[in-house]
């Protein structure tokens, strides 16, 4: 019995946690690894605070807003599918793209202007 109990609250656990990736509710998400990069250059890796990129942001899917120390952006645009979340905005001269992992809230972030472009790597959970 105990067995199936473990397993039953197992199989509730991931249901709720795949729920929270979901669009249905606000994220605080934690920028880890940034790559900078420039046409016909190498990439540098670095920290995102060290390219000036935040080290948390705020993603309100009621509000359609993305959150940062500095400054709210709207979500332009927003497709739920099955696997991800994909979200696109315009700050400061770059175009930027989030995309979210719906089973373990992994993020990507792409920055991109005509001169370069910053890859950012990250994981959200509940705010």
């Amino acid at each position: 019995m105990a067995l199936t109990s473990g397993l039953f609250s197992v199989a509730l656990s991931e249901t709720a946690a795949a729920a929270q990736f979901d669009g249905s509710v606000p994220l605080l998400c934690a920028t880890i690894d940034a790559h900078d990069c420039d046409a016909g250059e190498l990439c540098l890796r670095a920290l995102p605070s060290e390219l000036g990129a935040p080290q948390f942001l705020r993603i309100d899917f009621a509000k359609k807003t993305v959150v940062g120390p500095q400054r709210t952006t709207a979500i332009r645009f927003m497709d739920n599918g099955p696997d991800q979340i994909l979200m696109q905005g315009v700050e400061l001269g770059y175009a930027w793209t989030i995309a979210l992992d719906k089973q373990v809230g992994s993020m990507t972030v792409t920055l991109v202007n005509h001169q370069d472009t910053l890859v950012l790597f990250g994981a959200c959970t509940l705010t």
